[in-house]
């Protein structure tokens, strides 16, 4: 079995009941979630070994979190424990013309404070064959990119394959910030992965003919990114999502690989939303799936696509789907009739 380490934040997610603004709450709804956190939880429903690396505080709040990936079988023997505090965010979801809302409260939390000597590398990555993080998890802090940075040249060390989810945060940094940080953090990444923001916001490259917000996207764009990303960068694979926002409720969904010097399509789907935080994370893990189990190129592209769909149509962060309910999906069928 293939061994995934993810190294990242996991947060108390805090969302009103329903559509409820937050202004409106008297009840929130508290579970967990954060980028890398996700995909580790992805994988480890689709069997494989993950492993999710952190900091949190020793007290019962950051016990719970912990309790949270224990309970989908998430390895949580790396996560080192201190600090005062988890980080915090209220979701209000959108819907029809009204966009999603995310507010965060995660100053100060043990990760955001954690410093190189909190971390082993060499004991987390015994044994592993994949390492991921994402944008998010750099743009914590600049003791945190570091510890990055520490990270994947361990991991490079050891021949270990590296992915990054740019994951741009405006709420966290700057794009100056973010081009000057991940500039350096890319050097050691063989697959990117990236949405129809990311590669502009953080270093420049813009898809000609596409427009997020009307709801128009060029594949012939998207090549152009691709290949401008993987030539700049040396990245050996290239991933990116391609969402079209009817509005808050309903998305088109599909993506792209860019990998050998060859493109790949997905299928398209339209989406009625549920919940679409994590929707990015889980096509992460579902092309990292693809990935350590050998599948071609179009092949893994489709899972990918097909559990992010799925994630997107289940309440939190987590994706809590199997791998046959995915190939089911990527198989064609996405009729939605009951299953007994």
């Amino acid at each position: 079995m293939a061994k995934v380490v993810t190294f990242g934040e996991i947060m108390l997610r805090l969302a009103p009941e329903g559509h409820y603004r937050i202004l409106q709450a008297d009840n929130f709804e508290a579970t967990y979630g954060g980028a890398e956190a996700n995909v580790a939880v992805s994988l480890a429903n689709f069997g494989i070994d993950a492993r999710f690396v952190s900091k949190l505080p020793a007290h019962a709040v950051g016990q719970a979190a912990v309790n949270s990936l224990r309970r989908f079988g998430v390895d949580t023997s790396m996560i080192t424990r201190g600090g005062d505090r988890v980080g915090i965010y209220f979701m209000e979801r959108g819907a029809s013309q009204r966009g999603s809302l995310v507010v965060y409260d995660r100053a100060h939390s043990s990760i955001s404070e954690a410093s190189l000597s909190d971390f082993d590398w060499d004991e987390i990555f015994d044994g592993a064959d994949w390492f991921h993080f994402t944008g998010i998890t750099p743009a914590l802090g600049e003791n945190v990119a570091k510890i990055c940075i520490e990270a994947c040249r361990a991991a490079k060390k050891r021949g270990i394959t590296i992915s990054c989810d740019l994951n741009y945060r405006k709420k966290l940094w700057t794009r100056d910030e973010a081009r000057a940080t991940m500039s350096e953090v890319v050097k050691y990444v063989d697959v990117c992965i990236a949405n129809e923001e990311d590669a502009a916001d953080v270093f420049g490259i813009c898809a000609p003919d596409t427009n997020i917000t009307g709801g128009k996207l060029d594949r012939d764009g998207y090549k152009y990114v691709a290949k401008e990303l993987a030539d700049r960068f040396g990245f050996r694979t290239v991933a990116i999502t391609l969402r079209s926002s009817i509005s808050a409720s309903d998305n088109g969904w599909a993506a792209m690989l860019y990998e050998g010097g060859e493109y790949y399509f997905s299928k398209d789907y339209l989406i009625h939303i549920v919940d679409r935080v994590g929707g990015g994370d889980s096509f992460g893990a579902g092309l990292i799936y693809g990935s350590v189990c050998g599948f071609a190129p179009q092949e893994k592209l489709e899972f990918a696509v097909a559990a992010s769909c799925l994630k997107q149509t289940i309440e939190g962060d987590f994706n809590c789907v199997t791998v046959d309910e995915v190939k089911k999906l990527a198989g064609g069928d996405g009729s939605g009739r009951v299953s007994r």
